[in-house]
């Protein structure tokens, strides 16, 4: 996966797993395979006001991360009687864009 932090400061935690992306201390979990299409698909992850991470930039005020996902590819069919099948996702050409937490949350511990 192709990672960029779009300014300087703390940003969300991320982990990814497989074709998986889990923000936070799993707050918020992708499955980026689900979301291809025939087409680049942007998902956004903002945080709303009460500094909760949500999908959409609608739902949220501040730009968390931003998730650009490859068109689908396909493999070429052998005779013309077949039709092409999806390959699967390739993880290294996904795009992670990182923004700095604008109010994050202080970790306590007990």
């Amino acid at each position: 996966m192709i990672v960029i932090n779009k300014n300087e400061g703390l940003k969300v935690a991320y982990k990814l797993s497989g074709t998986k992306i889990t923000f936070g201390e799993d707050e918020l979990t992708l499955n980026i395979s689900r979301y291809q299409r025939d087409w680049p698909v942007l998902i956004d992850i903002c945080s709303n006001k009460d500094n909760m991470l949500v999908i959409g930039a609608g739902a949220g005020l501040h730009y968390v991360a931003q998730i650009e996902i490859p068109a689908m590819e396909y493999t070429v069919p052998v005779t013309e009687e077949q039709t092409p099948e999806p390959k699967p996702i390739d993880m290294s050409m996904v795009t992670l864009t990182l923004w700095s937490l604008v109010n994050p949350v202080p970790v306590t511990t007990i």
